[in-house]
């Protein structure tokens, strides 16, 4: 059945032929304001990624980190420029002892421990960063050194 007259038709990205840019980072990076809607995919490590800093971002800017490898050789870290990142974290069974708790804080670091797929959502509203993640390893992404 067609819709409605004047209603708004939800496409797909196979529907509107939209591709995700899938960026692979292997070593230390530092992601750009142009980096907004960008999948990093990581592997090797240890290295860190420095995030703009979010006053200098426009309300909606957004990222994604995946894991690309299991058990990166190395942690890798996501580095904001000052304590402003409030990170949600669940990990296997509902454990949510490695959020912020609505403490802010400065990294979040993905640990050796992790395996391939884990994942950190990561947005701005232009003043704090938002980070949500999931693992599937306990422990294996938190907001501290091991």
């Amino acid at each position: 059945m067609p819709a409605p007259v004047g209603a708004a038709i939800a496409q797909t990205p196979e529907a509107s032929n939209a591709l995700l840019n899938v960026v692979n980072i292997s070593a230390a990076y530092t992601v750009l304001q142009s980096d907004s809607g960008n999948v990093f995919m990581l592997s090797g490590g240890p290295y860190t990624v420095t995030l703009p800093v979010a006053a200098d971002l426009e309300q909606g800017w957004y990222c994604k980190f995946v894991v690309k490898e299991d058990t990166p050789s190395g942690d890798i870290t996501l580095q904001a420029a000052s304590a402003i990142i409030d990170l949600v974290m669940k990990d296997p069974g509902g454990n949510a002892s490695n959020s912020t708790a609505g403490t802010a804080k400065a990294t979040i670091v993905l640990h050796t421990e992790c395996t391939q797929g884990d994942v950190v959502n990561l947005f701005t509203d232009g003043t704090t960063y938002y980070a949500e993640a999931l693992s599937g390893i306990d422990d294996a992404i938190d907001h501290t050194a091991q």
